[in-house]
């Protein structure tokens, strides 16, 4: 697929991206790209392996600029990401991909936007703005769970289970490494080493920057509160555990006076004169009643329950 930059992306062919002076943008196979990449005229040896790719980088060459792309899927980050290859000049940009993604990002941005002043620098930014474009409402999904979370362990309504907090935290971890990835793929743009771009139009990376360090700032933020749930789970559970301990002390405290008395006369001695009396059973009865409530109202007294 062939797109000439004016005031929005419109189709065309080779043939026209090679015969006009306007900006481009191209999209191709990995076959396509080794077939045509002479067309281009980037003087560059660039085989691009879109299944061999694991991170998102630029890196500038003499007469372009190349890179990858490796974007997590945000509707399950841990899954599989979308991989493509990308090369660049003042002349246009060349996207190597092999799957649908690109794809999808070029047909939006083909369909939604138009531009007053069209340039490969502002195809660029609305490229790369919409890899994050979902990630602040992403990001408040997951604040508002986590805020859930506290608030069920602070009431009590749940349980919280560990794994659920786990996999928040490695999302929001692989998040925050896209980020940082994306943030010095942005600085290589916006150096601008080898003049591909208009100065003026250096403030699309730099807003684009801006963005994404609001993202990774937020993603921080996001990890240190999973790491305050966890300790506030924890402490719970500390709680808990000592109110669980102190109960079964005072069960004990409670009972072994009356166990003494249990087997002090569970013993099978033949003389015991507390057997012969009348009033032995009553009155051992109401000796274990008046020592089970004085130790009672002595806890009471020192507020232990």
């Amino acid at each position: 697929m062939y797109f000439i930059i004016g005031e929005k992306l419109m189709e065309c062919t080779k043939e026209d991206i090679i015969n006009t002076k306007q900006q481009y943008v191209a999209l191709l196979s990995s076959k396509q790209w080794s077939d045509e990449k002479n067309t281009f005229k980037m003087g560059i040896d660039f085989e691009p392996k879109t299944t061999d790719i694991h991170v998102t980088k630029a890196e500038e060459n003499y007469d372009s600029i190349t890179g990858t792309f490796c974007i997590p899927n945000r509707r399950d980050i841990q899954s599989d990401e979308s991989k493509f290859a990308f090369a660049l000049d003042e002349k246009g940009i060349v996207i190597i991909d092999d799957t649908k993604a690109s794809k999808k990002i070029i047909n939006r941005i083909k369909n939604t936007r138009k531009w007053r002043l069209p340039s490969l620098e502002r195809f660029i930014y609305d490229f790369l703005n919409d890899i994050i474009r979902n990630d602040f409402r992403i990001m408040e999904r997951y604040e508002h769970e986590l805020d859930d979370m506290e608030n069920e362990i602070i009431t009590e309504d749940n349980e919280l289970t560990s794994k659920r907090v786990n996999e928040i935290r490695a999302d929001i971890r692989d998040l925050k490494i896209h980020y940082e990835q994306l943030l010095d793929l942005g600085e290589v743009l916006e150096e601008n080493e080898n003049n591909f771009f208009e100065e003026v139009n250096l403030r699309y990376f730099r807003l684009f920057l801006n963005r994404v360090e609001r993202l990774r700032d937020t993603s921080n933020s996001l990890r240190d509160y999973t790491i305050q749930i966890r300790d506030v789970y924890k402490t719970h559970l500390d709680i808990k555990q000592n109110h669980i301990i102190t109960i079964l002390t005072m069960v004990t405290t409670v009972f072994t006076p009356l166990m003494f008395i249990v087997g002090w006369y569970g013993m099978n001695f033949k003389y015991m004169p507390e057997l012969d009396i009348q009033w032995s059973y009553p009155f051992v009865f109401i000796l274990c009643v008046a020592i089970t409530v004085s130790i009672l109202l002595f806890f009471r007294r020192k507020k232990w329950i």
